[in-house]
């Protein structure tokens, strides 16, 4: 079974935030699918896709424990259906990514994402696939304002690309394979 997590905080003040790129974007791809969450386990939320068009069972969830602790949601995802970790996906956001791009890396550090530090510790590796959606650097000092604010106007248009593409690209991660995806959608501007 192919697991996809996206990341964000649950409640409706923090929906449409840049901290909820993962959530969004995943919703996104269960939409193309027609498909959407039905299920609670696991302190999260969930759906199991069965599609003859990938090769295996692809689980969708987003972890309701709030960001800082999405590792605990994922490890018991993992640890209940014996997933290995080389068919974990996590999609979340990224400031160091411009806003409106994505970015997908086969593995990494936390690179300061608490949402990624919580799963590095579940986990206890850092070798899983992520798609990073960019929302850019915040303009002003304080980033949980910027994280937790809504995107308006040019920025919205540039992070709704960035979301679709994210969708996409989690298809073609299904479809074929996360080397062909990533050549695509990293040299993407």
């Amino acid at each position: 079974m192919i697991l996809i997590v996206g990341l964000g905080n649950p409640g409706k003040e923090y929906e449409g935030t840049r901290h909820n790129m993962g959530f969004m974007a995943v919703d996104k791809f269960l939409d193309s699918l027609g498909y959407s969450i039905e299920r609670e386990g696991f302190k999260g939320e969930y759906v199991i896709i069965k599609n003859s068009a990938f090769d295996d069972n692809v689980m969708v969830l987003k972890p309701l424990t709030y960001m800082n602790l999405s590792g605990q949601s994922l490890r018991e995802a993992v640890n209940f259906y014996k997933i290995d970790i080389s068919d974990i996906i996590v999609v979340y956001d990224d400031m160091s990514i411009p806003e409106g791009s994505i970015k997908l890396k086969a593995d990494g550090s936390s690179g300061g994402h608490n949402g990624i530090k919580s799963i590095i510790e579940n986990l206890g590796t850092e070798k899983f696939k992520r798609i990073k959606v960019g929302i850019g650097e915040p303009p002003f000092k304080n980033p949980i304002d910027y994280v937790l604010g809504k995107p308006q106007g040019e920025s919205k248009e540039k992070i709704e690309k960035a979301l679709d593409n994210a969708s996409k690209a989690l298809t073609d991660i299904l479809k074929r394979d996360f080397a062909f995806a990533q050549n695509r959608y990293n040299s993407m501007k």
